[in-house]
This record gives C-alpha cells, structure tokens and sequence, in this order.
C-alpha cells in the first residue's frame, strides 16, 4: 500500500530560537537553513520580519541560497508586519491568527467583528501583492472549533493556500488532536498544518494524530527546541511517523542532520 506523503516544516530558525539561553548569529541561521534544505526539508520558517533590519538581512540571504526549499516568514496580523515582509519577498507570508477567546477578549481586547476585519485585511494586502499566504489559528487548542471552521472557509474564498492549528500552550493529548484536526479537515475546506508544543509531553504523539487525521504537514525543530518545553523533535517524528507516511527527510538520515546541527550550533549534548 502507498504511504501518504506528509511533509516537514522546520521552524528551528523562529520558534526554536525561543528557548532560553539559545540564540543564533548569520552563519548559523544561513547554515542550518542549507542543511534542512538540502536534507529534503519542504518549507523552513526564517523568522520574523517585524524583528528588525538584521533579521530581514538574514532573511534575504537564506533565500539567495536555498536550493529546493520554499522559505516563509511568521507576522502579527497587522499591516506593517506585512509590510516589512513583503520586503524580504519570501515564498510565504505565513500570518498569525489570534483564535481563542482569551487571545481575542482578553489579550487583544477586541471582538470577533474585529478580529475578522483585520484578518482579511492582512490576507487581501499580502495575496493582492502576489504572495502566498498561510494562516496560523494561534491558541487554537483553546479555541471554539466552529469558529475556527467559519475562519478557514472565509481564508479559502481568499486564496489562502493553507491553515494552521497551533496548540500554542501545549494543552493537547493525542485523542484530542485527532478530533481537531480532523473536524478542521472535514469542514474547512482548506489543508491543515499542526503546530504542537511538548509542555504535557507530547508534542510528537500530538503531531502523529493531527496526520492520521489528515492534516498534510507538521511543523518541528531540530531537538524539539522552543519556547518553554519545546516544539515537536524532527528527528523523534521522523521516526514515529516513517511506518505509516511517507516523509523527507527518511528516517536513514535522521542521526547525520542531527550530527551536522549539533556541530554547526556547537552546543553539548546535554542541552538538548
């Protein structure tokens, strides 16, 4: 039987960099995007444009030297983060959706009228420029899943090309991934990504269950770093998920991409 392909977003290069202690200059970020990039890696996230200058410096020079990989950049959903990373002119502008209730009402202090309007103006200024959008549902594991399905089948009708659920707080279990991602697939209308994170441990099971709910990509790092207690571990999904999809990087290549980070990062083992 064919597996179904699944493929890899790396975000070591943004969310990774989130975890303490941790941080990378030019020549790391530029040499580890080639690595994942030429290991098979679909999409890297480079950053945030809104950072500043040396970000978007950074930014630039990966997409002069990437080979195959499609390169997008993370921004708040306003108009200049927008902006800005239309200047770096990456594949994707991948646009950051606060979704829950407590991200809308609490945090933002605004409303879902609000929060709608804003959204389709961010998405209409990137797509009307000729980018390629992706949205992130941020906190979605604590969001409403009927709003979040009103939100993806407005994205489609904007020539969104993709969405993505964020268990932003790391609150999922695998049961609950499934019935998530799944639903989002059903009724949506648009492919769905999984951002998991490892807070309760289980970021990788997290991310195996979005997939066998249909999800078409997962997001992870190299050695699950991230903010807190990390992101889903590449080479620990790789491994789980190889019997059951069909993925790139392969499973045989999992220990020399780790060898090569660890050297280009020159961090001890313990730290991961």
């Amino acid at each position: 039987m064919m597996k179904r392909p699944i493929f890899l977003t790396d975000t070591t290069l943004r969310d990774g960099e989130q975890r303490p202690g941790l941080a990378f200059d030019t020549s790391q970020k530029c040499r580890l995007a080639l690595l994942l990039d030429r290991a098979g890696i679909r999409q890297i996230d480079a950053g945030i444009p809104a950072v500043g200058q040396e970000e978007r410096n950074n930014i630039r020079r990966i997409l002069e030297n990437r080979v195959r990989a499609e390169i997008s950049v993370w921004n708040r959903m306003n108009e200049k983060d927008i902006r800005l990373a239309m200047e770096c002119e990456p594949d994707i502008i991948h646009i950051s959706v606060p979704s829950s209730y407590a991200h809308i009402y609490s945090k933002l202090k605004k409303n879902k009228t609000w929060l709608i309007g804003q959204m389709e103006r961010c998405v209409c200024l990137a797509r009307e420029n000729g980018f390629a959008v992706t949205v992130g549902f941020e906190d979605a594991s604590r969001a409403d899943i009927t709003f979040l399905i009103g939100l993806t089948r407005r994205l489609a009708d904007l020539g969104v090309r993709r969405v993505q659920f964020a268990d932003t707080v790391g609150i999922l279990t695998p049961g609950r991934a499934y019935d998530c991602v799944e639903e989002l697939v059903r009724l949506g209308g648009l492919p769905v990504s999984f951002h998991g994170h490892n807070d309760l441990g289980f970021a990788v099971a997290n991310a195996l269950s979005a997939a066998r709910a249909g999800a078409e990509a997962v997001e992870v790092t190299l050695f699950g770093l991230g903010e807190r207690a990390g992101n889903c571990d590449i080479a620990e999904f790789i491994r789980a998920a190889s019997p059951a999809f069909s993925l790139r990087p392969a499973l045989r290549d999992c220990d020399a991409i780790e060898r090569r980070a660890m050297e280009i990062l020159n961090i001890p083992d313990h730290f991961v």
